[in-house]
Protein backbone atom coordinates (compact mmCIF):
# COMPACT_ATOMS: atom_id res chain seq x y z
CA UNK A 1 0.00 0.00 0.00
CA UNK A 2 1.29 3.74 -0.22
CA UNK A 3 1.78 6.24 2.32
CA UNK A 4 -0.33 9.20 2.96
CA UNK A 5 0.29 12.60 1.42
CA UNK A 6 0.94 13.47 4.98
CA UNK A 7 2.02 17.57 4.64
CA UNK A 8 5.53 18.23 7.23
CA UNK A 9 3.32 20.60 9.84
CA UNK A 10 1.33 17.10 10.48
CA UNK A 11 4.69 14.53 10.35
CA UNK A 12 6.19 13.15 13.34
CA UNK A 13 9.12 14.95 14.95
CA UNK A 14 10.01 13.52 18.06
CA UNK A 15 11.78 10.34 17.26
CA UNK A 16 10.78 9.98 13.86
CA UNK A 17 12.32 6.84 13.16
CA UNK A 18 9.09 5.47 15.19
CA UNK A 19 6.57 7.32 12.69
CA UNK A 20 4.87 5.25 9.87
CA UNK A 21 2.70 6.67 6.81
CA UNK A 22 1.25 3.98 4.87
CA UNK A 23 -1.76 2.59 4.63
CA UNK A 24 -1.47 -0.81 5.95
CA UNK A 25 0.42 0.59 9.52
CA UNK A 26 -2.17 2.91 9.84
CA UNK A 27 -5.50 0.99 8.66
CA UNK A 28 -4.36 -1.93 11.10
CA UNK A 29 -4.13 0.48 14.15
CA UNK A 30 -7.78 1.83 13.42
CA UNK A 31 -9.04 -1.45 12.63
CA UNK A 32 -8.17 -2.64 15.87
CA UNK A 33 -9.57 -0.12 17.84
CA UNK A 34 -12.92 1.25 19.60
CA UNK A 35 -11.94 4.38 21.13
CA UNK A 36 -10.82 7.68 19.25
CA UNK A 37 -10.46 11.03 21.42
CA UNK A 38 -11.76 14.00 18.83
CA UNK A 39 -10.29 17.40 19.55
CA UNK A 40 -11.14 20.76 18.38
CA UNK A 41 -11.06 24.30 19.88
CA UNK A 42 -14.38 26.27 20.95
CA UNK A 43 -14.57 29.50 22.06
CA UNK A 44 -14.73 28.31 25.85
CA UNK A 45 -10.98 26.65 25.10
CA UNK A 46 -10.03 23.54 23.73
CA UNK A 47 -12.13 20.37 24.15
CA UNK A 48 -11.25 16.18 23.66
CA UNK A 49 -13.91 14.10 23.72
CA UNK A 50 -13.93 10.57 23.30
CA UNK A 51 -15.84 8.72 20.93
CA UNK A 52 -17.00 5.39 18.87
CA UNK A 53 -15.71 5.36 15.73
CA UNK A 54 -15.22 3.21 12.94
CA UNK A 55 -12.86 2.88 9.57
CA UNK A 56 -14.80 2.89 6.53
CA UNK A 57 -12.22 2.73 3.49
CA UNK A 58 -10.15 6.03 3.45
CA UNK A 59 -12.24 7.87 5.99
CA UNK A 60 -13.50 7.05 9.91
CA UNK A 61 -16.90 8.10 10.64
CA UNK A 62 -18.30 9.16 14.10
CA UNK A 63 -21.81 10.10 15.31
CA UNK A 64 -23.59 12.28 18.06
CA UNK A 65 -26.36 14.13 18.95
CA UNK A 66 -27.72 16.77 16.28
CA UNK A 67 -28.19 18.83 19.01
CA UNK A 68 -25.11 18.45 20.85
CA UNK A 69 -22.52 21.52 20.66
CA UNK A 70 -19.66 19.62 19.29
CA UNK A 71 -21.36 18.04 16.54
CA UNK A 72 -22.76 21.04 15.10
CA UNK A 73 -19.39 22.67 15.63
CA UNK A 74 -17.59 19.56 13.80
CA UNK A 75 -20.29 19.68 11.04
CA UNK A 76 -19.21 23.18 10.11
CA UNK A 77 -16.10 22.26 9.22
CA UNK A 78 -13.90 23.11 12.43
CA UNK A 79 -10.47 22.04 12.11
CA UNK A 80 -9.95 18.65 14.22
CA UNK A 81 -7.43 16.20 15.40
CA UNK A 82 -8.55 12.33 15.92
CA UNK A 83 -6.20 9.77 17.63
CA UNK A 84 -6.27 6.50 18.11
CA UNK A 85 -3.71 4.23 20.72
CA UNK A 86 -3.52 1.12 21.73
CA UNK A 87 -0.83 0.44 24.82
CA UNK A 88 1.12 -2.91 24.67
CA UNK A 89 3.08 -3.28 27.26
CA UNK A 90 4.86 -1.00 30.27
CA UNK A 91 8.50 -1.04 30.04
CA UNK A 92 10.34 -1.46 33.06
CA UNK A 93 13.90 -0.06 32.74
CA UNK A 94 17.11 0.07 35.33
CA UNK A 95 16.43 3.96 35.61
CA UNK A 96 13.18 5.55 36.38
CA UNK A 97 13.52 7.68 33.40
CA UNK A 98 14.14 5.21 30.82
CA UNK A 99 10.74 3.73 32.01
CA UNK A 100 8.38 3.72 28.64
CA UNK A 101 5.09 2.34 27.15
CA UNK A 102 4.86 -0.03 23.90
CA UNK A 103 2.29 1.61 22.13
CA UNK A 104 0.58 1.59 18.67
CA UNK A 105 -1.06 5.30 17.66
CA UNK A 106 -2.50 7.18 14.71
CA UNK A 107 -3.04 11.05 14.92
CA UNK A 108 -5.44 12.39 11.81
CA UNK A 109 -5.75 16.17 11.10
CA UNK A 110 -8.67 17.64 8.65
CA UNK A 111 -12.30 18.96 9.06
CA UNK A 112 -15.24 16.56 9.03
CA UNK A 113 -18.18 16.32 6.98
CA UNK A 114 -21.99 15.65 7.69
CA UNK A 115 -23.46 12.64 6.06
CA UNK A 116 -26.50 12.60 4.60
CA UNK A 117 -29.16 9.98 2.90
CA UNK A 118 -27.67 6.77 1.75
CA UNK A 119 -24.53 7.73 2.89
CA UNK A 120 -25.46 8.58 6.34
CA UNK A 121 -27.90 4.74 6.46
CA UNK A 122 -24.64 2.79 5.19
CA UNK A 123 -22.47 4.32 7.47
CA UNK A 124 -24.79 3.84 10.74
CA UNK A 125 -25.35 -0.09 9.34
CA UNK A 126 -21.02 0.03 9.65
CA UNK A 127 -21.53 1.37 13.47
CA UNK A 128 -23.84 -1.62 13.91
CA UNK A 129 -21.67 -4.28 12.34
CA UNK A 130 -18.94 -3.12 14.18
CA UNK A 131 -20.07 -3.43 17.52
CA UNK A 132 -21.46 -6.77 17.11
CA UNK A 133 -18.84 -8.06 15.10
CA UNK A 134 -18.43 -11.78 15.58
CA UNK A 135 -22.50 -11.90 16.57
CA UNK A 136 -25.69 -12.65 15.17
CA UNK A 137 -27.71 -9.55 14.24
CA UNK A 138 -31.41 -8.82 14.52
CA UNK A 139 -31.65 -5.62 16.35
CA UNK A 140 -34.28 -3.33 15.42
CA UNK A 141 -32.47 -0.51 12.97
CA UNK A 142 -32.90 3.09 13.83
CA UNK A 143 -36.17 4.90 13.14
CA UNK A 144 -36.29 7.55 11.24
CA UNK A 145 -36.79 10.00 14.47
CA UNK A 146 -33.77 8.24 15.97
CA UNK A 147 -31.62 8.92 12.73
CA UNK A 148 -32.94 12.59 12.52
CA UNK A 149 -31.99 13.20 15.85
CA UNK A 150 -28.34 11.40 14.68
CA UNK A 151 -25.53 13.43 13.28
CA UNK A 152 -23.16 11.36 11.44
CA UNK A 153 -19.73 12.52 10.23
CA UNK A 154 -16.65 11.50 7.75
CA UNK A 155 -13.23 12.02 8.23
CA UNK A 156 -11.25 11.87 5.07
CA UNK A 157 -7.81 10.36 6.18
CA UNK A 158 -5.15 12.71 4.19
CA UNK A 159 -3.10 14.50 7.27
CA UNK A 160 -2.48 11.22 9.31
CA UNK A 161 0.95 9.70 10.82
CA UNK A 162 1.18 6.49 12.80
CA UNK A 163 3.62 6.37 15.27
CA UNK A 164 4.93 2.26 17.07
CA UNK A 165 7.20 1.93 19.95
CA UNK A 166 8.17 -1.75 20.39
CA UNK A 167 10.92 -3.72 22.34
CA UNK A 168 12.39 -3.50 25.92
CA UNK A 169 13.70 -1.06 27.58
CA UNK A 170 16.85 1.33 26.08
CA UNK A 171 19.39 1.64 29.27
CA UNK A 172 22.32 3.66 29.85
CA UNK A 173 25.86 1.40 29.59
CA UNK A 174 26.37 2.52 33.28
CA UNK A 175 22.94 1.59 35.00
CA UNK A 176 23.09 -1.93 32.89
CA UNK A 177 24.80 -3.69 35.98
CA UNK A 178 22.28 -2.21 38.46
CA UNK A 179 20.36 -5.24 40.49
CA UNK A 180 16.98 -4.16 39.32
CA UNK A 181 14.57 -6.40 36.94
CA UNK A 182 13.85 -4.69 33.58
CA UNK A 183 11.76 -5.80 31.07
CA UNK A 184 8.12 -5.45 29.21
CA UNK A 185 4.83 -6.51 31.44
CA UNK A 186 2.50 -6.71 28.11
CA UNK A 187 -0.84 -5.47 28.37
CA UNK A 188 -4.17 -6.00 25.64
CA UNK A 189 -7.83 -5.75 25.31
CA UNK A 190 -9.99 -8.82 25.85
CA UNK A 191 -13.40 -9.68 26.06
CA UNK A 192 -15.14 -11.02 28.69
CA UNK A 193 -17.57 -13.41 29.11
CA UNK A 194 -20.85 -12.08 27.16
CA UNK A 195 -24.07 -11.64 30.46
CA UNK A 196 -27.32 -12.08 29.05
CA UNK A 197 -30.23 -8.60 29.65
CA UNK A 198 -33.27 -10.17 30.99
CA UNK A 199 -35.86 -8.36 30.14
CA UNK A 200 -38.26 -7.33 33.13
CA UNK A 201 -41.21 -9.61 33.51
CA UNK A 202 -44.43 -7.45 33.96
CA UNK A 203 -45.78 -7.24 37.53
CA UNK A 204 -49.07 -9.40 38.05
Amino acid sequence: MSDYPTSKPYRVKQVAKRAAYDRETVHAILDAGYLAHIGFATEAGPVALPMFYVRDGESVLFHGSRKARFMRVLAAGAPMCFTVTHVDGLVLARSAFHHSMNYRSVMAHGSAEALSGAEKDRAMALFTARVREGRPGGERPANKQEAKATEVLRLPLIEVAAKVRTGGPIDDAEDMDLPVWAGVVPMQMTFGEPVRDIAAVPAE
